[in-house]
């Protein structure tokens, strides 16, 4: 049995930082429902932007959920969606400002419906403070955290990081207090509303970074990729824009194992390396004796030398590469998958691995692929109330749609 299993959640989310949530979930076996506008859907999928097939990035963020499409603006949409949460555990939105509030299905409408419901709300800067009203995304949260003005070098503006972290990171303490709660709940038999701002979450990220500002009283530099050539990037054949290999040797052991790696055991006993004081006066010249023998192997190489000899260091891979790395493929960390639209395709899997609950991926949903099959389930409606539901545009026709362009193409 997966772990979550019994868990219902109705996810209204868009985007990153609420899909990563509800996808953590449904990795953990709760049964996810994503709530979508009808033809358009989550703006993740690129409909707005005219993609025909749902975009790869919605892909990544959307395994394991089941799409409806219901018009929330329209007030028996609005009424459908209130005798849904009856019957699930957890609501999650990440909605900007105000839209919730504008559909008028905030927690206190949603718990008259249901008094157990776990309602978690996923803003920028909060519901509360000068600032709850301002919209944000991931960057725009990074930027408010201080992510940006560590990232970069020292003399240089500061630089937007790679990791959508804002988002993602966001999105996982959100699953994580929307677990805790469900604990709770299984305890006292008491809902309650969840709140994460996704500034104060990026934070949590930053507190490495934060210990070097003298408890709030000066800020922490950029200090791009480090000034210790025992913590730096290392150049690699053949020379390509991501041949490098990081190598992060924090202790003396380590020290000595990278000096017999590179075929220079005595390298500590030199003079001009033989204490920490010195390695840093010294540290160009450190770092290129280093970087003469990493620029006679590959990353490849260069790192399994160092890893084996015990010191920490990574080929610094690219993304595609992570889908060839013999590792994760070892560990069966790449999955196939079979989409609808993109046919077979390779996604990364879910890091957590529990040893009494494990759950087999499965494709993200198309736009309202679900919409029937949840509403027969949810609210035992009949063929005939469903039709009738479409044809008056309450919830959405895209799987009749595509159904009846299968049939005229056969």
């Amino acid at each position: 049995m997966a772990a979550l299993d019994g868990m219902r959640v109705l996810d209204m989310t868009q985007w990153e930082a609420g899909t990563c949530c509800t996808q953590s979930l449904a990795f953990l076996g709760a049964d996810v429902v994503k709530v979508e506008q009808p033809n358009v859907g989550d703006p993740g999928r690129g409909r707005a932007r005219g993609e025909q097939v749902d975009a790869e990035y919605f892909v990544n963020w959307n395994s394991n959920k089941r799409s409806v499409t219901i018009d929330l603006s329209h007030p028996e949409g609005r009424d459908l969606l209130l005798k849904m949460v009856r019957n699930y555990d957890v609501f999650v939105e990440n909605y900007g400002p105000g839209v919730v509030e504008k559909l008028d299905i905030g927690y206190d409408v949603m718990r008259q419906e249901n008094p157990q419901l776990i309602y978690a709300r996923i803003k920028g800067f909060g519901t509360s403070g000068p600032h709850a009203d301002y919209k944000c995304m991931d960057m725009v949260a990074q930027a408010a955290a201080g992510a940006m003005s560590i990232t970069g070098n020292p003399d240089g503006p500061p630089m937007r990081p790679g990791p959508t972290t804002g988002d993602a990171g966001t999105g996982m303490q959100a699953a994580l207090a929307i677990t805790a709660a469900y604990v709770q709940r299984l305890r006292t038999g008491e809902g309650q509303v969840i709140e994460l701002a996704m500034q104060e979450a990026m934070t949590y990220y930053l507190r490495t970074a934060v210990s070097r500002t003298r408890f709030g009283t000066v800020a922490s530099r950029r200090s791009a990729n480090g000034e210790n050539p025992f913590m730096a990037m290392y150049p690699c054949r053949p020379g390509g824009p991501n041949d490098y290999v990081y190598i992060m040797a924090v202790n003396q052991r380590m020290w000595d194992a990278v000096a017999a790696a590179i075929g220079i055991p005595d390298l500590m006993h030199d003079e001009r390396f033989k204490n920490p004081k010195d390695r840093h006066q010294n540290r160009e010249a450190l770092f290129s004796t280093i970087a003469a023998w990493t620029r006679t192997k590959t990353k490849q190489e260069a790192a399994t030398a160092l890893a084996t000899a015990g010191v920490c260091a990574s080929p610094v891979n690219e993304t595609r590469e992570l889908f060839t790395d013999e590792h994760l493929l070892a560990r069966d960390f790449i999955k196939e998958i079979d989409h609808r639209e993109h046919g077979k395709v390779r996604i990364l899997g879910w890091p957590s691995r529990l040893s009494k609950s494990s759950i087999d991926p499965v494709a993200a949903p198309l736009l309202g692929e679900h919409t029937d099959d949840v509403l027969q389930e949810d609210l035992g409606l009949s063929a005939a109330q469903l039709e009738d539901l479409h044809c008056r545009n309450v919830v959405g026709n895209e799987e009749l749609d595509r159904e009846a362009l299968k049939i005229s193409a056969s």
